[in-house]
């Protein structure tokens, strides 16, 4: 039976060691809560560092019998490991690049990337050593980002998910990072990449595309002949948890001393882990300032302040805690009075039982990092307001902020808005407060984390199932013989072929694309069958087709339909065409070659054409975007059809089409074989217009009407030459 082999970073428990023995307790980590029931079921398997450095081989075997009665796996790492790969490229790299504050905190050292290489494998080997054939494997987080791409290249058949619990910063920002393009690739070793924000999703394929080889289509990305799809699933917590807690006896306890002791105030509370992102300062110059401006609020307001230890032996970090004293400090130095402290601060992590007291209490949440890839806390706080009161103030710049979308959202730098925010919390009237309340509780209620983890896997499923239909369409070996046996059984054949991006690779210069000595071969060896009739059916102005074939024994048709020309006969135009409507066009397409460096027009007979081969990547989408959209109504006007091709806009009499130019072809004769070859939009046409018994082929890409796909032009002369070869055998 296949099982799910959850890889994170930590275990979901923390291990203390008394006297050689060993106690294990839940962690309180975000994941930890959220996956905790799930790992448990089935045969599944959570692998990740036991949070203590082990040296000895006898106590690694007991902690390891110990976490497996708990469906654990532990990976041992050494003191050295941890600082260089955790402390070192975990946190001094990706987790400031990512959350923006590259240039305050961010330090490139290479032996830390060496490490992160090495662990990133020590985890993989730990993942092969009990992952079977059918396995999921889903990687958690920031720490093991080439993961997925180690297990892949070992393991290809395994289905892999991956999920990022930070942000993904813009690609301004990730391109600072020096090995970026291996961080990438290694995620892409995943079928589906989860993150919590669509904005993180359009940064990740924003940053893959112009830093890999690999191209893009809405939220698919396709390296090689493999696609990985990206999509946004917010996560979120265990509510009924936070639900229930507040009828528990412990709590109700704690729940009584904070009324008590805050009677007369308005409670306002927030909950972090102590790190730069949190924005704790910030919030303590917005607390400052309230107090300075609304004397009116001294003795009716307090802030219940609870900063969670974490990475306390890093400098920064230290510095982040003194600063938080001293400014925590001054302001009660300042403000206090006999009866009444503005600010209650406890660097501690609080027992659930006290927090969900104070989250039932507190009259306000704040909420205001300066980046988040989520934040649980506000979710939480919602979850526990079973009375349906209380206001929950929400940085906008943490995921949670576009699912509860009627909390008061701030933006954390603005101070005046910040205080604003508060004043409105604690005055808002209680029909208010119910109103937003009620959604959000619906809200948190919906998207649990049972949802959360439901979709990712659901997702993940139909991901793989979508990358073995189209695999079957891939000509392996087994169809590629099946198509030489239909092939050699048959006597009356046509083969249309496209040229550019099937027969030749594009070039930089459309001059370079001339056929190759090899080309030629091929084609003469097709032509030398007698049951072979061969056209080359092309985007391409019928000059250059008749100056490179014209003498073979070959059908062109050229300009997409406009003209034709039979075997050793002079070329004939369509009928009816106009050319007048250039007039028009050409102008508007001279002002984007202005305003677009590297692009440039081509014109032919029937059609004009846009070239951005040449252009800065992603600018020339960009403009053709724009102007697609520009000569829509001018192009329906004059009965002409645009056409957006592989880095090329052409636009072309409607009548001209290659499709209609194959069916005139195929009409009258009765072929018992027809076979196809194109790579690009225009190509479309031929696949949709032929019989269904054509053989039709796309070339690069899988998404397409043909039933077939290959590779590259390579591929596709590969495939031709099969074809002869066994047609030399049959004769």
């Amino acid at each position: 039976m296949s099982k799910t082999i959850i890889v994170s970073n930590r275990l979901p428990v923390k291990i203390t060691e008394n006297d050689g023995e060993y106690t294990l307790s839940p962690s309180e980590g975000g994941l930890a809560t959220g996956l905790g029931s799930i790992y448990k079921q089935n045969d599944n398997i959570w692998l990740g560092w036991p949070g203590l450095e082990v040296t000895e081989d006898n106590k690694k075997e007991k902690i390891t019998g110990q976490l497996k009665e708990q469906s654990l796996l532990p990976v041992f790492l050494s003191q050295e490991e941890i600082s260089e790969y955790y402390e070192g490229f975990s946190n001094e790299v990706l987790w400031p690049v990512f959350h923006y504050y590259a240039s305050t905190y961010a330090n490139y050292k290479q032996s830390n990337w060496d490490y992160y290489q090495k662990v990133n494998e020590k985890f993989k080997d730990a993942v092969l050593k009990v992952a079977q054939p059918g396995d999921t494997i889903w990687v958690h987080d920031y720490q093991l980002m080439l993961l997925p791409a180690l297990i892949r290249k070992e393991q290809p058949d395994l289905s892999i998910g991956f999920f990022l619990h930070i942000p993904f910063p813009s690609y301004e920002m990730f391109r600072l990072i020096p090995w970026r393009a291996e961080l990438i690739h290694g995620i892409l070793g995943a079928d589906l990449i989860g993150f919590h924000t669509f904005d993180d999703v359009r940064h990740f394929l924003n940053a893959s595309t112009r830093i890999l080889p690999v191209t893009s289509s809405a939220n698919i990305i396709t390296e090689g002949e493999r696609s990985i799809v990206l999509e946004s699933f917010p996560m979120g917590i265990d509510d009924k948890k936070y639900t229930e807690l507040p009828h528990d006896p412990e709590v109700k306890k704690d729940i009584k001393l904070i009324q008590d002791t805050f009677k007369n105030t308005k409670l306002v509370v927030t909950i972090d882990r102590l790190d730069y992102s949190k924005g704790i300062l910030q919030r303590l110059h917005v607390f400052e300032y309230l107090l300075q401006q609304y004397p009116e609020y001294k003795e009716k307001i307090a802030l219940y302040m609870v900063v969670v230890p974490s990475r306390d032996t890093v400098p920064q970090y230290v510095q982040l805690r003194d600063q938080i004293d001293k400014k925590v400090g001054s302001i009660n130095g300042v403000y206090r009075t006999m009866d009444w402290t503005p600010i209650h601060y406890y660097y501690r992590p609080l027992p659930i039982e006290l927090l969900s007291a104070l989250y039932y209490t507190a009259d306000v949440c704040l909420v205001t990092p300066m980046r988040d890839g989520m934040n649980l806390v506000s979710k939480e706080y919602v979850a526990s307001r079973i009375n349906n009161d209380g206001v929950l103030i929400l940085s906008e710049m943490a995921g949670a902020s576009k699912e509860l979308i009627d909390a008061i959202i701030v933006n954390p730098n603005n101070t005046v808005e910040v205080a604003d925010a508060i004043i409105k919390a604690i005055n808002m009237p209680l029909d208010e407060q119910r109103r937003r309340m009620v959604a959000m509780r619906q809200m948190v209620s919906k998207f649990n984390v049972s949802h959360w983890v439901k979709i990712f896997m659901d997702k993940l499923k139909e991901v793989i199932q979508l990358q073995r239909s189209m695999q079957t369409r891939y000509i392996g070996t087994a169809t590629k013989q099946s198509i030489v046996n239909r092939y050699a059984k048959t006597n009356k054949r046509i083969i249309f072929l496209d040229y550019d991006g099937t027969l030749v690779d594009f070039k930089p210069n459309i001059e370079q694309a001339t056929p190759d000595t090899e080309l030629y071969d091929i084609l003469q060896q097709l032509t030398e069958d007698p049951a072979n009739h061969v056209v080359l059916i092309s985007g391409r102005k019928h000059e250059n087709l008749g100056e490179w074939f014209g003498d073979k024994d070959i059908d062109l048709i050229a300009e997409h339909g406009a003209w034709y020309k039979k075997q050793h006969a002079n070329w004939h135009k369509l009928a009816g065409l106009s050319a007048h409507w250039k007039h028009d066009i050409l102008p508007v397409l001279e002002t984007y070659v202005d305003r677009t460096p590297g692009t440039f027009i081509e014109e032919k007979s029937y059609s004009l054409v846009w070239h951005y081969r040449k252009a800065q990547k992603g600018l020339g989408e960009l403009r053709a975007g724009e102007l697609m959209n520009n000569l829509k109504y001018l192009a329906n006007d004059k009965g002409l059809q645009l056409l957006p091709g592989d880095k090329v806009v052409e636009i072309k009499n409607i009548e001209i089409n290659k499709g209609k130019a194959a069916l005139t072809l195929i009409d009258n004769i009765k072929y018992d074989f027809i076979m196809a070859f194109g790579d690009d939009y225009t190509d479309e046409d031929v696949f949709k217009a032929l019989p269904d018994s054509a053989i039709t082929i796309k070339i690069g890409s899988n998404l397409s009407a043909a039933k077939f796909y290959l590779r590259s032009p390579t591929e596709a002369r590969k495939m031709l030459r099969s074809l002869t070869e066994n047609s030399l055998v049959k004769h």
